[in-house]
């Protein structure tokens, strides 16, 4: 049986194409493959938390309990008045006075009943229990409680009140802290720093601190 040439040339066209088919397809099954292993292996990055990582939990802070692979348990919940919250899986579980590390973790033991090796992150996404406060007293235009962000700073709360008053001595300010249940002051020269802007006075301050600002003595 006599097959032309331009026969011969149209199979041999239509057996590379084949094989180009064939080897195209297995390049995708390859990368498919390697992407699926590089994405079990490495969890997506949460969102950042506008707080530090000491930050204490408080009573009406608001959190989101980011569960890696079970978006069914991702939630936002509110931190209770008793300082629990109640999640998928989890009820009553107490989060005032610890760290969003540490009630991840907490988590983490109370989900692996449900869930295998379970990955959780706790973001405070609104800090606004006592705790996270920062309060301004004394000889300031408007004293008030602020809420408290990662990277506050003494001239970020004597902005955000107005500045110092009439009779303010800004030169004898300070800041009240509690450390590890006592209770320490730390000297602050405001006038300085407002007035002369001295940075070395614009100390960080941290979830709890009370600024005070006494009166001048005449």
């Amino acid at each position: 049986m006599y097959i032309s040439k331009s026969m011969k040339m149209r199979g041999l066209f239509a057996s590379l194409l084949g094989s180009l088919c064939a080897l195209a397809l297995m390049l995708a099954d390859r990368a498919m493959a390697t992407e699926g292993s590089v994405s079990a292996a490495v969890a997506p990055a949460a969102p950042a938390s506008p707080v530090s990582a000491d930050y204490l939990i408080g009573p009406g802070d608001t959190l989101e309990i980011f569960v890696w692979r079970n978006p069914d348990l991702t939630i936002t919940v509110p931190v209770r008045p008793d300082g629990k919250i109640s999640t998928p899986l989890v009820e009553d579980m107490v989060a005032v006075g610890k760290t969003p590390t540490g009630l991840a973790r907490d988590i983490e033991k109370a989900l692996a009943v449900y869930v295998k090796s379970p990955q959780v992150n706790v973001i405070v996404t609104l800090p606004a229990s006592v705790f996270s406060q920062i309060k301004v007293i004394g000889q300031v235009l408007h004293p008030q409680a602020l809420p408290y962000r990662d990277g506050m700073t003494v001239l970020d709360a004597v902005l955000a009140v107005g500045g110092l008053g009439q009779f303010a001595a800004g030169n004898r300010a300070r800041v009240v802290r509690n450390e590890n249940g006592k209770q320490q002051e730390i000297k602050v020269k405001l006038d300085a720093l407002v007035n002369d802007g001295d940075m070395n006075q614009n100390l960080p301050l941290r979830p709890g601190d009370v600024l005070v600002v006494p009166e001048t003595r005449f």
